[in-house]
């Protein structure tokens, strides 16, 4: 799934694709494999979890870290970025912003800050004000207990 830029990296850095820290990756792997397992193994969840994939290997990707895609209606109904505390503004700007221009079919999205071990959650409708949470309520699951 191709998601246009919402914001354009500057430089590339550790929040920006293949640049990113073992921790950063590490956190991703985490998701991906809890999710995946609710997903491929238990069947639990219906929504597939698919890491970022880069547009080539160059240039930092514009896609979230991890999107949660629904096959059957080529939806996106929820994305999860991973940061650092100086990423995290900019994380969240794009979340917003992808979430609000309502093309993917976005319900959620999710920040996780690895360096202070919080979560933030917008959703659709949320006017702009992002939650401490890692509840999902399309999941019905906390994130946090796949790291």
């Amino acid at each position: 799934m191709y998601f246009p830029p919402a914001i354009l990296p500057s430089v590339a850095n550790e929040d920006f694709g293949v640049w990113a820290p073992v921790d950063h990756q590490r956190i991703i792997s985490r998701l991906t494999i809890g999710l995946g397992i609710l997903y491929h193994h238990k069947k639990t969840i219906r929504l597939e979890p698919l890491p970022e994939t880069m547009l080539d290997d160059t240039k930092a990707s514009p896609v979230p870290d991890l999107s949660l895609v629904d096959n059957d209606t080529d939806q996106t109904p929820i994305i999860i970025e991973v940061c650092k505390t100086n990423g995290q503004k900019g994380d969240l700007q794009k979340v917003i912003q992808l979430i609000d221009e309502d093309i993917y079919g976005i319900r959620e999205g999710f920040i996780y800050n690895y360096k202070t071990q919080k979560w933030l959650r917008y959703r659709f409708g949320d006017g702009s004000k992002a939650t401490e949470s890692s509840f999902s309520e399309v999941l019905q699951i906390d994130l946090n207990t796949f790291l």
